[in-house]
C-alpha cells in the first residue's frame, strides 16, 4: 500500500477572529491539488479554539471541498469521552475517512483510564479511529504497551506521533509490526521518510501548510522508489523546519509563514501569540531562501 502525506490544515479566520471558511476551504483545494490528504480541528487547526458546532461546520465544508479527491481525518479529541463522543458522532454522520482523537487534556490519565477513554470512543463510531499522542501540550502520554492493547481494538486503526522522540515511534512501529492493519502517522516532520523506511503507513505534517509541494514530491519519490529524491526532499524539509522552529512554537510559526504567502489564512484566535513586525521579517527572509516567497 502506497504512503500517505496528510497535512494538518490550518483555520483560517477573519479580521474578527470568527472563522473564514472560504479561505480555509482555498487552502484545502492547495493540498489536495498537490496530492496531500486532510487532517482537520487538529493542534495545527487551532481545534481547541473552536466551539463545538465550529468543528463540526468546518469538517462539513473540508469534506465538501474535498469532494472524493482526497482522504479527510478529523480530529474530535476533548478531556471528557462524553464530548469526544459527542463529537465523533458527528463527524461518523459526516462522512470523513477517519476520526483521530487526541489523549485527554488538562485531566490526568491513568494507562488503564486512556484505554477505557479511546476504545469507548470507538465502540460508538463507524469510522475508524486513530490514537493521537502528543504529550508536550496533553501531559497524557500512549505507552507503546497500551497502543499496543487499543490495537486489538476492531475499530481502532492506527495512532498519530506527534510525540517527537524517535525511540517512541519506533515501539509504535513495533506494535504495527505485530498487529495487522494497525497504521502509524509520523507527526515529526524531520522523521517523516525515516519512519516511512520503517513501516509507517504514512505522515500528518503541520509543517504541510507551508510546503506542500515538498512534502508530497518526497511522498511521491517513495512510493516509486526513488530514495535519492526522497532524501532530497526530506533534506530540504528537515532544513526548512529547522530554520523556523528556531523562531517559537512550531504551529503558531507554520501559520505566520503561511499568512506572510497568503494573507486571507488571517491570525490565530487570542491568546495565541501576537504578530511582531521583526518576528515577520525574519520568516520572510527564510521563505525568500527557500524560493517561497521573491525578495522585496
Amino acid at each position: 500500500m502506497s504512503a500517505k502525506a496528510y497535512v494538518a490544515l490550518v483555520t483560517c479566520f477573519n479580521d474578527d477572529e470568527t472563522i473564514n471558511f472560504e479561505a480555509t476551504r482555498a487552502q484545502v483545494r492547495r493540498q489536495v491539488e498537490a496530492g496531500n490528504n486532510i487532517m482537520c480541528a487538529g493542534t495545527n487547526g487551532d481545534f481547541t479554539a473552536l466551539t463545538f458546532e465550529e468543528k463540526v461546520h468546518l469538517t462539513e465544508h473540508v469534506v465538501d471541498e474535498v469532494a472524493g479527491r482526497a482522504s479527510v481525518i478529523v480530529n474530535a479529541g476533548m478531556p471528557a469521552t462524553f464530548e469526544t463522543i459527542k463529537l465523533a458522532k458527528a463527524f461518523d454522520r459526516i462522512g470523513v475517512d477517519g476520526i483521530a482523537v487526541i489523549t485527554p487534556f488538562f485531566i490526568a490519565c491513568t494507562q488503564d483510564g486512556l484505554i477505557r477513554h479511546f476504545s469507548t470512543v470507538a465502540d460508538a463510531v463507524k469510522t475508524p479511529v486513530y490514537l493521537y499522542d502528543i504529550p508536550a501540550r496533553t501531559q497524557n502520554h500512549i505507552e507503546p504497551e497500551t497502543a499496543r492493547v487499543l490495537a486489538a481494538h476492531g475499530n481502532i486503526a492506527g495512532i498519530k506521533d506527534s510525540g517527537g522522540a524517535q525511540q517512541t515511534l519506533e515501539a509504535y512501529l513495533g506494535v504495527a509490526r505485530s498487529v495487522p492493519d494497525f497504521a502509524v502517522y509520523s507527526g515529526p516532520d524531520h522523521l517523516v521518510l525515516w519512519s516511512l523506511q520503517n513501516g509507517a503507513a504514512g505522515c500528518i505534517s503541520g509543517l504541510g501548510n507551508a510546503l506542500p509541494q515538498v512534502l508530497s514530491a518526497m511522498i511521491q519519490a517513495y512510493n516509486r522508489g526513488d530514495i535519492d529524491e526522497a532524501e532530497r526532499q526530506q533534506a530540504i524539509y528537515t532544513a526548512f523546519r529547522t530554520d523556523l522552529y528556531a523562531l517559537g512554537f512550531a504551529p503558531a510559526m507554520v501559520k505566520r509563514a503561511l499568512y506572510l504567502q497568503d494573507p486571507s489564512v488571517g491570525a490565530s484566535r487570542q491568546p495565541a501569540l501576537l504578530p511582531d513586525p521583526e518576528q515577520d521579517a525574519r520568516i520572510r527572509d527564510i521563505l525568500v531562501r527557500y524560493g517561497i516567497l521573491t525578495a522585496a
